[in-house]
């Protein structure tokens, strides 16, 4: 296993913790010099708090680990692409590399929908790795709303009758 595979097991550990949680299964582990500095993963459903996402919270903490906003060299591995918020706010933190495992097609801000972290118009750009353990991220995520969408359609089925 490369670091990339290990960092980013750390990131789906986090994301296992928000579906038990009833979150959106994303994690994302934060890295400087070959060391996690930050970890977390979903959380806006139990803070009320559209920003929780895995990744601003893991920046969040790093931030605070170095005591410096700007993670200039920091790596960001995240279990699926980052959408728009999220990719704002890793070019403002100066992320150097971003890992992310499943793209995310209606919501990426990457390389799906936007390509916000290679804008040649901001004043950082990202380098970027997509792919690294696709299908275990790809799999929590879909598994999430395979049940979800089943539990919609049982409580649907049990108020018409």
């Amino acid at each position: 296993m490369d670091n990339d595979e290990k960092f980013m097991s750390i990131a789906l550990k986090e994301a296992e913790k928000a579906l038990k949680k009833d979150e959106v299964p994303i994690g994302a582990v934060v890295v400087l010099e070959g060391s996690v500095i930050a970890k977390a993963h979903n959380r806006p459903v139990s803070t009320s708090d559209p920003c929780a996402h895995a990744e601003i919270l893991a920046m969040r903490m790093a931030g605070k680990t170095i005591g410096n906003y700007r993670l200039t060299g920091a790596a960001l591995y995240v279990t699926v692409e980052p959408c728009v918020m999220c990719a704002g706010a890793i070019v403002h933190a100066r992320i150097s590399r971003l890992v992310f495992g499943a793209r995310d097609p209606k919501n990426g801000g990457v390389s799906s929908l936007y390509r916000i972290l290679n804008d040649g118009r901001l004043n950082h750009s990202v380098e970027v790795k997509r792919g690294v353990l696709q299908e275990q991220c790809a799999s929590i995520l879909s598994g999430f709303f395979r049940q979800k969408r089943v539990g919609s359609k049982v409580a649907a089925k049990n108020i018409t009758q």
